[in-house]
């Protein structure tokens, strides 16, 4: 006589939802992962965004199938009673397996030796340049050069952030530490650590990361709220400054976006000096110091302050649009609050995206991001592919009346600024007052 199974519901599931009590439920088997999250290869939030959930569609999409084999080890003997699977998601499991079948996770052509190569030339031109040419219009080609190496480098750190880029795991994280920590200066251990965040809570106000960037940006009035960051493990606080920059945000994004990448410095400093679990430190602090070596080193070879600070502008305002690009994917999208739920994972991913339309010979300009629909919904598929799935993920969201967000780049900018307009005339309401200063009056005295 067989085992009997024992069944939970899932209220029962949901209340194992925090860190030291952490149950996760796939395919209707319930797992215990408590004790491991810790040391998930993705990082902890992940599985804290989805603790005490169905993650059967985050799983499918994050891991090839040699994961399978290792979830027994953390199966507690429960089964989810109430388990079932919706229309959309068995469809959405079935484009994951003929796509599997088909070989395109493995697949990933020979674009990335051909950015790293492209990549080695733009930074020996841009070196050359510097130390053995003169004249200021040179000199500012070279820092633009700069800038489009670090889009470049950007486009492969992600990349090989997802899957991997190499013929190694060794070779792999060579080239995540070389394009994104030496190269880019900004730490792969950050972009890992956030961009997973990001994945899995989609546009989610209080846990997506790329959606919190108060005081200077607030996508939706309920930031307004001062709501607390899952993310940062803080509040976000909605004051006086806030409401401030806030209020003329559609007239400083582009502005901003210029000087984003100071952020993204200081994110990767401030993670590594922390006290959070970091994998390979070292690797990434020598990283970093590489970068903060060769940077300032070939900016001082520039024979006058003046071209040095137009230089460093030239390479900010060109990586810029990167920048720019990563918003328009997000920021004119549906958003929502709370958790992500693991049953409408398909849905989420999909109302929370943009897709930018072009031709096939500009995708190199959009590293991917272009598809990002596609790209949301299978993180692990070379972007090499992501043209060619395109039109069976648009069929599917057809069938099951999910919107297929698309627009061009000038009309994904457009949706941007108007998305941040509509906040920031929300901002200036004074029915919902906040603490004010002498600036605040000063500016927004009428009559």
């Amino acid at each position: 006589m067989g085992v009997q199974k024992r069944y939970i519901t899932s209220d029962e599931l949901k209340t194992h939802n925090k860190r030291g009590d952490l149950w996760i439920s796939i395919q209707g088997k319930v797992y215990d992962v408590s004790e491991w999250a810790k040391d998930h290869p993705g990082g902890e939030l992940p599985l804290l965004n989805l603790a005490g959930l169905d993650a059967t569609d985050a799983f499918v999409a994050y891991h090839p199938g040699t994961a399978w084999q290792y979830l027994d080890k953390f199966f507690n003997g429960f089964y989810l009673e109430d388990y079932s699977v919706s229309e959309v998601s068995k469809d959405y499991r079935k484009l994951v397996y003929e796509f599997s079948k088909m070989g395109l996770f493995e697949k990933k052509g020979h674009g990335v030796l051909i950015s790293m190569c492209f990549m080695a030339l733009l930074f020996a031109v841009s070196v050359y340049g510097v130390i053995f040419s003169e004249g200021v219009l040179l000199h500012l080609l070279c820092g633009g050069l700069v800038g489009f190496l670090w889009i470049q480098s950007g486009w492969i750190g992600h990349d090989s952030g997802h899957y991997q880029v190499m013929m190694t795991r060794k070779l792999n994280r060579v080239a995540q530490v070389l394009s994104g920590n030496c190269i880019a200066g900004i730490s792969i251990a950050w972009w890992k650590w956030n961009h997973n965040a990001h994945h899995i809570a989609c546009n989610s106000l209080d846990h997506d990361p790329d959606l919190q960037h108060i005081p200077f940006f607030a996508v939706s009035s309920r930031l307004f709220n001062s709501i607390t960051s899952c993310f940062y493990e803080r509040k976000l606080e909605f004051d006086t400054l806030s409401r401030f920059l806030v209020s003329y945000q559609h007239w400083t994004f582009y502005p901003v976006m210029c000087f984003a990448r100071i952020n993204l410095y200081a994110q990767s400093i401030f993670l590594l000096l922390s006290k959070r679990k970091v994998p390979n430190r070292g690797q990434e602090l020598l990283g970093l110091l590489v970068f903060w070596i060769w940077y300032p080193l070939l900016v001082s070879c520039l024979p006058s302050w003046g071209e040095r600070v137009i230089f460093v502008l030239a390479s900010f305002t060109v990586t810029s649009t990167q920048h720019v690009q990563f918003c328009l994917n997000h920021f004119s999208s549906n958003v929502y609050l709370g958790l992500p739920n693991g049953k409408d994972w398909f849905e989420k991913q999909t109302t929370g995206t943009l897709n930018i339309s072009c031709s096939s010979w500009m995708d190199w300009f959009h590293g991917g991001l272009q598809f990002q629909i596609e790209h949301h919904l299978f993180p692990r598929l070379p972007r090499c592919h992501l043209r060619k799935v395109a039109p069976f993920v648009k069929e599917l969201c057809k069938k099951h009346g999910l919107p297929y967000n698309s627009a061009s780049f000038l009309e994904a900018n457009a949706m941007t600024i108007q998305t941040l307009r509509n906040a920031a005339l929300q901002a200036r309401d004074f029915s919902k007052p906040v603490p004010k200063n002498l600036v605040w009056e000063a500016v927004n005295t009428h009559g």
